[in-house]
């Protein structure tokens, strides 16, 4: 169902996948919009237990595309250097694919809510709770949940030994 990387040498491992994840502060959410024309835009998240969990308005282009159809993919740029030396650019980044969902059960809003502030609002300890506890009623929480991932990054940051004398 999705495609194989045709740069093999280029691929992150799973590991490395997921540390581009939970390294990001901002991706590229892609869902199928209105009249099927794709719709792309940037948002803050949190990966944790496999899972992608951001927040969004109640209304809006990008929840009436996964209310409609929760198929999406996710990028994440983790380096963007141009080289132009070389007619290249030096980067390494991850896409997602999976299943997006709102939230409704309370206890795993709560559960999402308080992981995205903890990881853009760490040292905010007990305000961060009385902060989610004044927007709780009016928040809307997604989770997407991951069915294919893969990482990728420039040939010319993989170690030596893999790709000796080919960009193939």
């Amino acid at each position: 169902m999705f495609r194989e990387m045709r740069r093999k040498k280029q691929l992150l491992s799973p590991e490395e996948t997921a540390a581009i994840l939970k390294r990001g502060t901002s991706g590229a959410l892609a869902v199928i919009g209105d009249g099927g024309y794709p719709y792309a835009v940037p948002l803050s998240y949190v990966y944790a237990d496999s899972k992608i969990y951001f927040h969004c308005a109640k209304t809006g282009h990008k929840l009436d595309a996964i209310t409609k159809d929760g198929r999406v993919s996710f990028c994440v740029i983790d380096q963007d250097q141009v080289a132009p030396e070389k007619y290249t650019t030096l980067f390494r980044s991850a896409i997602v694919f999976g299943k997006a969902r709102v939230l409704e059960d309370d206890a795993q809003k709560r559960r999402a809510i308080e992981k995205l502030a903890e990881k853009y609002s760490p040292d905010q300890g007990a305000g961060r709770g009385e902060e989610i506890e004044r927007q709780f009623a009016r928040l809307c929480m997604v989770e997407l949940t991951v069915e294919h991932m893969t990482g990728k990054q420039a040939i010319e940051l993989t170690p030596p030994q893999s790709h000796p004398g080919s960009n193939l």
